[in-house]
């Protein structure tokens, strides 16, 4: 894309009501536009991130076995009616009515609507397990929307569900969800902590919430150092064996991490100082087990081994999309602006012709847009070099690969790796194989 033809506003001043970096990079970047209290306009750029990320997501959810769908955003009434959550779910549903005086919601979440389609088409043990997923939009009626997409009223969401015959299956298609989540941030380039969370009247160990470390966090959160050392790409799991995934959740739950609200300073202090690790947490996605709740209220059940009908355990898993988008710049940014990880960045580098009209610039910027002008950021305005370097770091380009009259000549580029700030005179070709466009 060359930035002169781009949709890509970027704001000087800094927004009054942006009170966090992430939603003030976010608006001066031109990545987003609020259009109402706490609901975005997802300019071109900013679609881009988040479609990346929606990308990393699926493959790991689709590695696991589990199965995308797509389910509607407007839910009937009466799924949540037969479960007993319509009433009881408060203010931060959207409660609509159609034509005919039907009443309808916007969906905040999707456990009673995922029960009800699953209920009408498996009736047998033998075909569970089962794992449905989507990435959908939900609504949120917030009552003080702030922060950006961090906490807006409309986001987007991956909703996952699992179905097993047993409470062990169960906790089998758990263990696996975490594993996917794990693999998901750590492709993402964040460090998410997975830190024990509340299950409510259900009770058990069996809900995490995972916490990228960002100094703006909503909460504290304290870990042993061993979970930041750990590559869950590279790790052997067998997703198919108990046993294995026995082992993964033991190495996981095996170290101590929890939230503020759940700190236990005798627990801590068992901890080797060296290893202790404290900061703030911003939460991007939980897992939860919680049994037959909806299977049984919703009266859907299977017929089990011995031929007696059963409901299904059940355990429904999140990522914040679009809040990880957020989640991200906070944790990743300095003075200058965004510094996206190489993973979900929009454009792979930025392409810094510094003399428009000059013939060798403007014939080296074209060999290299060339190669993959999908995935290069060409700014071609007739700007100041100030200018065009101030943009960059604001928009977060992996690379930068500045053009100027001098190297020109010779074929040289100036690459500048944004997190670093490294600077490197090298060839056309050696830009493009670091890159990774070669």
């Amino acid at each position: 894309m060359r930035l002169s033809k781009a949709f890509q506003p970027t704001l000087k001043e800094v927004p009054a009501e942006a009170q966090i970096a992430s939603h003030r990079l976010m608006l001066r970047a031109g990545l987003i536009r609020q259009t109402a209290s706490g609901i975005y306009a997802w300019l071109p750029a900013g679609l881009r991130v988040l479609r990346r990320i929606e990308d990393i997501v699926r493959e790991e959810q689709d590695a696991i076995g589990a199965q995308e769908l797509l389910m509607p955003t407007l839910q009937s009434a009466e799924l949540w009616k037969r479960s007993g959550r319509y009433d009881a779910y408060g203010p931060e549903m959207l409660r609509i009515q159609d034509r005919q005086g039907r009443d309808l919601l916007y969906g905040p979440t999707n456990e009673e609507m995922v029960t009800d389609i699953f209920g009408a088409a498996i009736k047998s043990y033998k075909d569970l397990p089962k794992a449905l997923y989507h990435i959908q939009w939900k609504f949120r009626d917030e009552v003080r929307p702030r922060f950006g997409v961090m906490r807006g009223r409309e986001f987007l969401m991956k909703d996952a569900y699992s179905f097993d015959v047993s409470y062990e299956d169960a906790v089998a298609s758990y263990r696996r969800m975490m594993l996917s989540y794990l693999r998901i941030f750590q492709r993402l380039g964040v460090r998410a902590v997975p830190m024990v969370a509340d299950t409510g009247p259900i009770g058990g160990d069996l809900s995490h919430e995972f916490l990228v470390l960002a100094p703006t966090g909503e909460s504290g959160v304290f870990f042993d150092a061993a979970l930041e050392e750990q590559d869950w790409l590279s790790r052997p799991v067998d997703c198919d064996d108990h046993a294995s995934l026995g082992e993964f959740f033991q190495t996981v739950t095996g170290h101590y991490a929890a939230t503020d609200e759940k700190h236990d300073e005798a627990a801590w202090a068992e901890v080797p100082e060296a290893r202790r690790r404290e900061g703030r947490g911003i939460e991007v996605g939980h897992i939860f087990y919680f049994g037959t709740k909806y299977t049984a209220s919703m009266g859907v059940e299977v017929v089990g081994p011995d031929g007696a009908k059963l409901a299904p355990h059940m355990g429904s898993y999140g990522v914040g999309v679009s809040r990880l988008m957020g989640a991200i710049i906070e944790a990743s940014h300095d003075d200058g602006g965004i510094i996206w990880p190489d993973s979900v960045a929009p454009y792979r580098a930025a392409i810094l012709n510094l003399r428009p009209g000059d013939e060798a610039c403007d014939r080296l910027c074209a060999e290299i847009y060339d190669r993959e002008p999908n995935n290069l950021m060409y700014d071609d305005r007739d700007e100041r070099a100030g200018v065009k370097f101030n943009d960059a770091d604001l928009m977060g380009h992996p690379w930068q690969v500045v053009v100027g009259p001098r190297g020109a000549k010779n074929g040289l580029v100036e690459l500048k790796r944004r997190a670093t700030g490294e600077r490197v005179e090298v060839t056309v070709q050696e830009a493009l194989e670091r890159i990774g466009i070669a």
